[in-house]
């Protein structure tokens, strides 16, 4: 009969690295809607709107442009982001 001994390895040391890495996050959105296209009074005050030229089709896209919540008078506000009619559009969660 033969017998082998084997020596015990242990554990393997451990290896720690930091790195640093730029994240850069890229958000697409609707494009701004041009109203100038559209026929109609041609007046541009209308109370559900916030003038410019800034629209969003929802609250989903006006949060991935950086705009929610928007303000009653500033661009991208428009009444059907503001369900609960206080002015402010895209409030709620």
């Amino acid at each position: 009969m033969t017998v082998t001994a084997t020596a015990d390895p242990g554990p393997a040391p451990t290896v720690t690295k930091t790195v640093e890495a730029e994240v850069t996050k890229t958000v697409t959105a609707d494009p701004p809607y041009d109203d100038s296209s559209h026929a109609g009074s041609g007046n541009a005050s209308d109370s559900s709107s916030g003038g410019g030229s800034v629209y969003y089709k929802n609250c989903a896209a006006a949060r991935a442009a950086g705009a929610a919540p928007v303000h009653r008078g500033e661009p991208g506000y428009a009444s059907h982001l503001d369900r609960d009619g206080d002015g402010t559009g895209c409030d709620w969660g």
